[in-house]
């Protein structure tokens, strides 16, 4: 088995952080909803919707992360998730069939990568986010592993794929950005294509999500060793089998307002 290389990233403490995430703005959320309604390509206004509502799930999220067997030495270790995963020898080194291995050819299929993510976060003015706070880690850390998220619970990055993967994650992080563009997406690609079972797809994943055991609290580094389909057994994620059930060319809905960047 591949042995990951230490990664520590060591920044300057930072004093009165302010975390916006801590109080609901709505208002701002409906403005950034209605661009990206008229603008599906505008992945910054996703940022902005879940710095809008995502209230308490960070420090929420940190505290529970805390309160698992690992989660203390995890905090302790304050990994970043974005080099590890941009590390591309590091994953052309880990067993074939291992979780790592997938999520390198799904980005690299896809053309997609940990820093593009951060780049988008950066447009979206969340420089909160680079900062030494825990909270500030943390968000980072959920902010990192949505396309691993991808890989694991089955979910493609055309609209319902990542649809459903948003209700997957509203489920995990109880971030309420994440459940309003959820909603949102859901009614939309319904109303595009009722024949479709979209409300159906996006409950489905809602539940596979609550089902799941909590994947913010993984310890990453071993989880990319893992085998991908026992990874996916342990953590008691099921097939997405209605997401499935829609037709590849219909997955993309009739310029649904998902970004397959969000």
């Amino acid at each position: 088995m591949a042995t990951a290389p230490t990664y520590q990233k060591e920044t300057a403490a930072s004093n009165g952080v302010q975390f916006e995430r801590l109080v609901y703005r709505p208002l701002v959320a409906l403005k950034a909803i209605g661009k990206l309604l008229k603008d599906k390509e505008d992945t910054v206004q996703v940022f902005e919707i879940m710095r809008a509502l995502s209230g308490k799930s960070i420090p929420n999220g940190y505290a529970r992360l805390l309160e698992t067997p690992e989660g203390g030495a995890i905090a302790y270790r304050r990994q970043e998730l974005a080099e590890i995963l941009s590390d591309r020898a590091f994953l052309e080194s880990l067993p074939a069939g291992s979780v790592g291995r997938a999520y390198l050819r799904f980005t690299t299929s896809e053309n997609i990568s940990a820093q593009g993510l951060i780049e988008e976060s950066m447009r979206a003015g969340n420089q909160d986010v680079e900062r030494s706070h825990p909270f500030a880690w943390y968000g980072r850390r959920l902010r990192d592993v949505h396309d691993l998220w991808h890989v694991l619970s089955g979910y493609g990055r055309d609209a319902i794929g990542e649809t459903c993967l948003v209700a997957f994650s509203y489920a995990q992080t109880k971030s309420l950005g994440f459940g309003f563009i959820g909603l949102v997406g859901a009614f939309k690609l319904k109303k595009e294509l009722p024949s479709q079972p979209m409300l159906k797809a996006v409950w489905q994943a809602y539940q596979n999500g609550r089902k799941a055991k909590w994947l913010p609290g993984e310890d990453y580094i071993a989880l990319l060793a893992e085998p991908l389909e026992a990874a996916r057994a342990r953590l008691n994620i099921v097939p997405p089998t209605t997401y499935f059930a829609v037709p590849a060319e219909w997955r993309n809905g009739n310029g649904s307002m998902v970004p397959a960047a969000a």
